[in-house]
């Protein structure tokens, strides 16, 4: 018995040993990493891991690149592989760009929009690919005002019957609370430099010069919008603004039927789409997916005030802040 307990012992303290020399490990290369991070060259793009999809005819190199956009765009929204999803998808469409062996790329989006910046961004990083190479974009069960944004810089548009797109606006919500500071007794008070300064302050009324303001840059940001819509889709502008550019949602077979994408299917037939305008009928269709990297794990330990934090994702319950431009359905204004 007394043998049992001092094996039992034994194995624990060689699993604690274990513990506190891994622990230590990790410590001294986040101390490393802080301590080198200002004399180390210029990291190179980073790599994302590929998954074959669907094997082509064996011997074959060729490549058609699977790159997912899903969820809220937003630039605040923590990525994978960079500082940000943006930068994650920037990233993406890069290697594929690069890629010899890449002769096509499938867009995959199922996205409701996000930030209008954030979409403009990763909307120019898939022009850049379209350059090279022909982009196909695939929308699943929802790729609406940021997402169809984003959508339109592709090649080739493809959707479901049952997809949600459109949405073709801008929005910019605020929150007014005056009344209930009223009851409350509380009083803004506020020192500023012009009078549009504190524009959109929930504590008081907006003044008909502030709604006049914020409206037009809405509808600059809207025209800016439907141009691209426009162009892309070969449509006359006025009539895109007469007719579905209201903020109306579409399914996918609505979407086809007024020429906003190219033809309805499945992913499958996005990846044949895909092969067929990559003159790559034997390619292997490949995913993007984040790389394991303990240099990740290091870099974030050696951040000042590094803390480990469970939170939900934004992209669960998406919140609008106030004052910052949106594509977005209006449905996700609280």
């Amino acid at each position: 018995m007394a043998n049992r307990k001092l094996g039992c012992l034994s194995i624990f303290l060689f699993v604690v040993l274990c513990a506190s020399v891994l622990f230590n490990f990790v410590l001294a290369a986040a101390a490393f990493h802080r301590l080198s991070g200002n004399t180390r060259e210029q990291e190179p793009t980073p790599r994302f891991r590929e998954t074959i999809v669907d094997r082509g005819r064996k011997g074959s190199a060729e490549k058609v690149a699977v790159i997912p956009l899903r969820g809220v765009i937003s630039s605040s929204l923590p990525g994978n592989v960079g500082d940000s999803m943006v930068d994650d998808m920037r990233y993406a469409l890069e290697q594929a760009r690069e890629d010899g062996n890449v002769r096509a790329i499938v867009l995959e989006i199922d996205s409701p929009g996000g930030e209008v910046t954030a979409s403009d961004v990763i909307y120019n990083a898939v022009l850049k690919a379209r350059a090279k190479k022909p982009v196909v974009v695939h929308m699943g069960s929802l790729a609406a005002s940021g997402g169809y944004y984003v959508a339109c810089a592709g090649k080739y548009l493809m959707a479901s019957d049952t997809t949600i797109t459109g949405s073709i606006g801008v929005i910019i919500q605020t929150l007014n609370y005056e009344q209930l500071f009223n009851k409350v007794g509380l009083a803004a008070v506020v020192f500023k430099s012009g009078k549009f300064k504190d524009m959109l302050n929930g504590a008081r009324p907006i003044t008909p010069e502030e709604r006049e303001y914020v409206q037009s840059f809405v509808m600059s940001t809207y025209d800016k919008f439907l141009g691209i819509v426009a162009k892309e889709r070969n449509l006359p502008a006025d009539t895109l603004r007469e007719t579905i550019a209201d903020g109306r949602i579409l399914s996918g077979r609505d979407a086809r039927e007024h020429m906003l994408i190219d033809g309805l299917g499945q992913l499958e037939d996005a990846f044949a789409k895909a092969k067929e305008l990559g003159n790559a009928a034997d390619a292997t269709v490949v995913k993007y997916g984040p790389p394991f990297a303990l240099s990740r794990l290091f870099r974030a330990l050696s951040q000042p005030g590094s803390k480990l934090e469970l939170t939900l994702p934004k992209q669960l319950v998406p919140q609008l802040e106030s004052g910052r431009a949106y594509f977005l359905p209006s449905y996700y204004a609280p």
